[in-house]
């Protein structure tokens, strides 16, 4: 089984642990945003209900942690969702390549200092 930290990198490659909204306590026991992966295994989050295409793909159908693992990539689905306008997806491709390139050790070593679901690769 993945660590937790690691269920805690978006499908997409945000890393939702060092999000201001995930770390918001909205109910006792429960954050404010479940992210991409929390609630599913433990059946209190329907799969069958998400939205996100990334999420259906890589968690739903491949039971893949992120894009990164995917020997598919980069898909349609994941090329329409880095194109979209915002600095934050272009940011959230590179965090995919860097896990695919040195591993999700290295991404939280990193990720673990950021102030947001992105930030500084080096």
């Amino acid at each position: 089984m993945k660590s937790l930290t690691i269920q805690e990198i978006g499908c997409c490659g945000a890393y939702c642990r060092t999000c201001i909204q995930w770390q918001k306590d909205k109910y006792p026991n429960e954050r404010a945003c479940l992210g991409c992966k929390l609630g599913y295994s433990d059946g209190k989050r329907d799969l069958g209900r998400a939205k996100c295409k990334i999420k259906i793909c890589c968690f739903g159908k491949r039971k893949l942690e992120t894009c990164a693992e995917c020997i598919d990539y980069p898909c349609e689905v994941v090329i329409s969702f880095y194109s979209k306008n915002g600095s934050k997806y272009i940011q959230y491709r590179r965090q995919v390549e860097f896990i695919r390139d040195k591993g999700y050790e290295e991404f939280i070593k990193l990720a673990d200092r950021w102030k947001g679901p992105h930030g500084k690769l080096k």
